[in-house]
């Protein structure tokens, strides 16, 4: 059945008279089939990495010269990942626009090197909210609504709002949790409606399963996967392709196996099995032929270009290269109060494997819980380390360890980075201890305290309400000439901010003349952005408001990591001589070198005709 079939099979009502029980809210402009969907769904358990796999398998798409974007769709009625605690779900993620979401968004973001919006990123609150203000102000005409076709509408709506903005040639969806999860089972179902409203070879359905091989068996079992898939089948959803998650190889047998209980050809069974990095993934899918079947079931063969993906694979490989080529190892330490959760430093952990690789060095965190931390033990805790970075952090647990942490890194001579509210906290130390203001401190921690060095702005303390005083997404900053930051940046970067209290202006002045430098600001208003200590005072004490980690990439480590590692190497091996030259001072010499001389045949501003007897 071709799109244009299924066009008059369902009328494109935006409310329902009682004629039809169909009800397709469709975006202006859009047509079905004329956008090509991937979906993404978990089974077995969940952990399995369907942000890694689906981010990758995009970039397989990406690389061939298809044009894609991604969508994560969540089941908590949370509006975004704002309110969301670290240790229950992560580190939030923060887009441009400013869009607190799920930590897998930045898997897509260094995964596709695209700056996301608000629009790749949906929770049932958000889709649960919509319908219900549009219930509010008539826009179903009475007509009592429900979770089909109304809710699940929504969620069509909203995949295919991203296809006209982003005029991708295919949408990757993944979808939260496992099958079978209830929270899920509106977007289980609105994917069934998906494929039968696109048209056939419109929509594929790809199923991350797991393959079991407890050790005591010592073989692969792959009756949970099986079931797995069977929950899927009993939704109405028949995958296209299955990828076996495992330990090791998934064998023939057990793909076989799984090929016959899911009505899925053995050929189309693919087994992703562990490997040494996730950045070797996109090649382990290539060569398994997974992006192949993908774009052969989507028929869209014909858009592939094999010089596109032999320009993008010759870059891949040259940080997998350098991945290989690790050399030497430096100790940082990650000084915060969430180091129980990894998953909530998750991209801090990426930008510093990021910066790691492109210098061909290890990056072994050490981590530090600030929760108990004192000066008396700071010393034991950090002796051993080449660098620290003092994250970002909300409330009072755990402040006085961060101070601890910023004192000795500053008195030491240990290359630090103080990221949010480690920026904060380094203006706290040293106006404590260097201008020798003891009740220094945060208004955030101390409200009555003598010298509030860190506080809300005038104007943030008119806005009521824990949301709206969030200074949130991308925003511009001017870099002061002659420092560490305009080598780093040049003139004007644009970084991304999650927080609420600021440098109080009033003190900048004093703290500036006792050798801090306030070294980026933001070019509309009286606020500090990035922090540095003289050159003569530290070789590398660096801070910023922003979240740095958030725009750092694969093959672009972003510029404070890149520093930090450089000068933790330089601390642990003397003889290291490798000078860092920054992406900004790269560019700035390149367009400062003379042009190239002109040929004989072009000794003007305009070419001349050419010789015709040359």
């Amino acid at each position: 059945m071709s799109p244009t079939e299924n066009e008059g099979l369902i009328p494109s009502t935006r409310s329902s008279t009682g004629e039809t029980e169909f009800y397709l809210p469709l975006p202006p402009g859009y047509k079905p089939g004329q956008t090509r969907f991937v979906v993404v769904f978990g089974t077995v358990i969940s952990g399995l990495g369907k942000g890694i796999f689906s981010s990758s398998l995009a970039k397989c798409l990406q690389d061939k010269g298809v044009s894609v974007a991604p969508i994560k769709l969540e089941g908590y009625l949370n509006i975004d990942s704002g309110t969301l605690n670290p240790y229950r779900h992560g580190e939030v993620f923060v887009l441009d626009d400013g869009t607190e979401c799920d930590m897998d968004l930045g898997t897509y973001e260094r995964a596709l090197d695209q700056n996301l919006s608000r629009l790749n990123f949906a929770t049932s609150g958000q889709i649960y909210r919509r319908v219900l203000d549009r219930e509010r102000i008539g826009g179903y005409l009475g007509r009592d609504v429900q979770m089909i076709p109304h809710v699940t509408g929504e969620v069509k709506n909203r995949l295919r709002e991203l296809a006209i903005a982003s005029r991708a040639d295919v949408i990757f969806v993944e979808i939260g949790g496992t099958v079978g999860d209830v929270e899920n089972a509106h977007y289980i179902e609105a994917m069934r409606q998906l494929a039968f409203e696109e048209g056939q070879r419109s929509v594929c359905f790809v199923a991350l399963t797991y393959v079991l091989e407890p050790s005591i068996l010592g073989e692969q079992k792959s009756k949970a996967a099986q079931l797995g898939i069977r929950q899927l089948l009993e939704c109405g959803v028949q995958p296209h392709i299955i990828a076996c998650r495992a330990a090791s190889p998934v064998t023939r047998k057990v793909r076989e196996k799984i090929a016959l209980f899911s009505n899925v050809p053995p050929e189309r069974v693919f087994s992703m099995h562990d490997c040494e990095s996730v950045y070797q993934i996109p090649e382990q899918l290539r060569g398994a032929g997974l992006d192949t079947a993908v774009m052969e079931w989507l028929q869209i063969s014909p858009k592939f270009s094999e010089e596109a993906e032999r320009a993008a694979r010759e870059r891949w490989q040259i940080y997998l290269g350098h991945l290989k080529r690790v050399s030497r190892e430096v100790s940082i330490g990650i000084t915060g109060k969430y180091t129980s959760v990894r998953d909530a430093y998750a991209s801090i952990i990426k930008a510093l494997e990021h910066a790691g690789t492109a210098l061909e060095c290890k990056v072994r965190l050490v981590w530090v819980d600030t929760s108990e931390l004192t000066d008396e033990r700071a010393d034991e805790k950090l002796r051993e380390l080449h660098g620290i970075i003092v994250p970002g952090a909300f409330g009072t647990r755990g402040a006085e360890g961060k101070i601890a942490c910023l004192k000795y890194a500053r008195t030491h001579g240990l290359p630090c980075l103080g990221i949010c509210y480690g920026f904060q906290m380094a203006v706290v130390e040293f106006a404590r201890n260097v201008l020798g203001w003891e009740d220094a401190n945060s208004t955030e921690i101390d409200n009555e305290c003598r010298y509030p060095v860190i506080d809300l702005l005038p104007d943030q303390k008119k806005i009521e309400g824990l949301g709206g005083t969030m200074r949130l997404g991308g925003h511009d900053v001017a870099i002061r000439e002659g420092t560490l930051a305009a080598r780093m940046f040049g003139p004007r970067t644009r970084l991304r901010f999650r927080h609420r209290y600021e440098v109080d202006p009033r003190y900048v002045a004093q703290i500036e003349a006792a050798g801090m430098i306030f070294s980026g600001r933001s070019p509309k208003a009286e606020i500090m952005q990035i922090l540095e200590l003289r050159p003569d005072l530290h070789p590398y004490y660096v801070g910023t408001q922003a979240h740095p980690e958030l725009t750092s990439r694969p093959l672009a480590p972003a510029p404070m990591f890149l520093g930090l590692v450089h000068a933790a190497l330089r601390r642990a091996y003397p003889d290291y001589a490798t000078p860092l030259v920054y992406a900004s001072e790269a560019e700035a010499a390149a367009e400062a070198e003379p042009a190239d001389p002109p040929t004989p045949h072009d000794t003007s501003d305009s070419a001349q005709p050419a010789d015709r007897h040359a």
